[in-house]
């Protein structure tokens, strides 16, 4: 009978193909797409019959249906919002197509309905772009699983049907159904589309996978560790989700004067008309300089310009494992001018390791016999320093003796007997020692460098110290580097560690101002204090006491994988991959999303003011207008739609660093 790790070949996955299909087929399931195709073919139908003097009853029954299958959706729409009292735009635009053929323009009239159903549609396709960017990461999770049976044998299940403490077995080629651990097995895993690296990482027992990510040629045993409605693909979508619904100022601010001006724009239609039929003007002739008026000054172009951008902006973070959790901290990120990061946990790795073992000489130990004592009596303790002992010990393939009488003392280390001696490991100010010289030196070159010193002690005698440190996380120095150049300032490090610590972790990655051994509260009185300046402050941090300084902030982000809960919910954007190279990264994607805006409101601008001049200055043809107003429409969808692709997405920090 073979093994549940046997390699057996699984079938391919689909070919890019058919994803283009599947998205082809997607446009024609949108009701704006279906309609538009069918306005325009009748319109074509009614074309040449119109143009070649046939059968009025042919051409016009044509363009009736020209008319009812463009405009009743968007007719029907509009009439809906004006009984909330509300004047959409869309209803003007029917009305003016109305207009056109009730003074004997029913070709322009027609097109007119053509060209702004088909913008609708450009418009709808646009926002499923969006959407299926987003459901494209749901797509990378399998949506079923091979789930080990405990006496033996596997079934197939739902991966959402998956819970905690199951193994499942992650065949080559297949991709992974959930988070979890690997529990047996080894393989090169593809991480690309979640930890974001570019090579196969390899993967053995103890390593974490995610669901959605592609095995090699191993085979994995995986246990399930994190609910499949909770892992890291689930929160991206739900995240981005979320964002997509929400507005930001500049849209909602848009959106309050469009009535307005809807409304304005109605008034001076009226005038258009009125006032040069009053001087003597043919009824045609001022209708036909109304209706052109009333197209060409609607404002659908603007109020176009905003969202699109910033929503491709959401998507593509969070493809790349960064979650902005609305539109408005999308546009808030292209604000700040100041950055605030934390020590622990965001600039470091937050998890202490042993960097040096120093011996005392007349000790008679070399530093893995120091080591191994060390590790032998900090065995049984749960601090995260003892850890990092027992951790270096076991690296280095280490022996360790067993120990009794273990005792812990908070604060000042632990006490244990090893083979008949006692045995002290702890804070250099905490235990007692002899005074030596030698020692003393040894605990303050360990200290100036930043790291924290762990004295050893036999027998009430100091035989060595041990170096502890945080390692840095890649990246971090052109990270810092890169929030320079986009703010304009060196960020600032807030940090509840001490000085010396402090000190040599900035130097090391380039900050000149730093603050330490700050509370949670001194963090926030910082951060309100350069507000109170007029800076709009970017805050980073990870942990609980990081949460106050995060909410305070003009905008903050969490280091997801590591960040407490608290973190996470406070902040305005999380980091779920602890990838520190993306805040830059997403904080100048923020800043493209603004200037695409901003773009947009300046072409839809032009195009408005440009085409209302020439309708009351001179004489606009309507089809012109139509084509104008439309395309204007189309050009500032498309042009927000770019942020979408994958080159939109920049590294400041990793190109720094190439």
């Amino acid at each position: 009978m073979p093994s549940v790790l046997d390699q057996r070949p699984v079938p391919p996955t689909a070919p890019p193909r058919a994803s283009a299909l599947r998205r082809r087929t997607r446009v024609l399931t949108l009701p704006e797409a279906r309609w538009a195709l069918a306005s325009l073919v009748l319109f074509l139908l009614a074309l040449p019959v119109y143009l070649a003097g046939g059968p009025s009853w042919l051409s016009g029954t044509l363009f009736v249906a020209t008319y009812l299958t463009g405009g009743w959706e968007p007719g029907w729409e509009g009439l809906k919002a004006l009984k909330d009292k509300t004047l959409d735009v869309d209803l003007l635009m029917v009305v003016a197509a109305l207009g056109a053929a009730a003074i004997g323009q029913v070709l322009d009239g027609a097109l007119l309905i053509v060209i702004f159903a088909t913008s609708g549609a450009l418009e709808a396709v646009a926002t499923a772009r969006t959407a299926d960017s987003v459901r494209g990461l749901l797509d990378l999770a399998p949506t079923t699983a091979t789930r080990l049976l405990p006496g033996g044998g596997e079934e197939r299940v739902p991966a959402d049907s998956l819970g905690l403490g199951d193994t499942i077995l992650v065949r080559p080629g297949e991709r992974g159904g959930a988070d979890g651990q690997v529990i047996d097995g080894a393989s090169d895993v593809d991480q690309a589309t979640i930890p974001g690296e570019p090579l196969p990482v390899p993967k053995q027992a103890g390593d974490e996978v995610f669901a959605g990510t592609a095995n090699g040629t191993g085979a994995l045993r995986v246990r399930v560790e994190r609910d499949p409605s909770d892992s890291v693909i689930a929160r991206i979508v739900k995240m981005v989700k979320e964002a997509s619904e929400t507005k930001a100022p500049t849209q909602l601010f848009i959106e309050k004067i469009e009535q307005r001006y809807s409304i304005g724009m109605v008034i001076v239609t009226l005038a258009v008309f009125a006032i040069p039929l009053a001087l003597g003007d043919e009824l045609s002739s001022a209708l036909l300089r109304a209706m052109t008026f009333m197209i060409v000054a609607s404002p659908c172009a603007v109020v176009l310009s905003t969202m699109p951008p910033l929503l491709s902006a959401i998507a593509n973070a969070g493809r790349h494992g960064v979650l902005a959790k609305s539109a408005v901290v999308m546009e808030r990120l292209s604000q700040v001018d100041t950055a605030a990061l934390d020590k622990t946990g965001t600039l470091t790795e937050g998890t202490p390791r042993v960097t040096d073992v120093h011996t005392v000489p007349a000790s008679g130990l070399d530093g893995d016999a120091l080591l191994a004592l060390a590790a032998a009596a900090e065995h049984s303790s749960e601090h995260p320093l003892a850890r990092a002992v027992v951790t270096a010990a076991r690296e280095r393939g280490l022996t360790l003796t067993e120990a009794t009488g273990f005792t812990s003392e908070p604060g000042a280390g632990v006490t244990a007997t090893v083979s008949g001696r006692t045995v002290q490991v702890g804070s250099p100010t905490r235990l007692a020692t002899t005074g030596d010289a030698a020692t003393d030196n040894l605990v303050q070159a360990v200290e100036d460098q930043g790291r924290t010193a762990v004295l050893v002690l036999r027998n009430g005698a100091p035989v060595g110290v041990l170096s502890i440190s945080d390692r840095l996380r890649p990246n971090a120095k052109a990270t810092v580097a890169a929030l320079t150049t986009l703010t304009g300032r060196t960020p600032v490090l807030l940090t509840g560690d001490n000085e010396r610590a402090a000190r040599h972790l900035a130097t090391e990655v380039g900050i000149t101002d730093f603050r330490a051994g700050l509370l949670p509260q001194d963090k926030v009185a910082a951060v309100q204090a350069w507000e109170a300046e007029g800076r709009k402050v970017l805050v980073v941090g990870d942990g609980v006491n990081d949460a106050p300084a995060l909410a305070a902030a003009h905008t903050g982000i969490a280091m997801g994988k590591a960040g407490s809960d608290l973190a996470l919910e406070t902040a305005d954007a999380v980091v779920i991959r602890d990838e520190l190279a993306t805040i830059p990264a997403v904080v100048d994607l923020s800043r493209r999303a603004r200037r695409l805006v901003i773009q947009n409101l300046v072409i839809a601008g032009t195009f408005i003011t440009v085409l209302v001049a020439w309708d009351l200055i001179g004489t606009l043809p309507l089809p012109l207008g139509v084509a104008g107003h439309e395309g204007s429409t189309v050009i500032v969808g498309l042009n927000g739609l770019r942020l979408l692709r994958e080159r939109a997405w920049t590294n400041p920090a990793r190109q720094g660093t190439a």
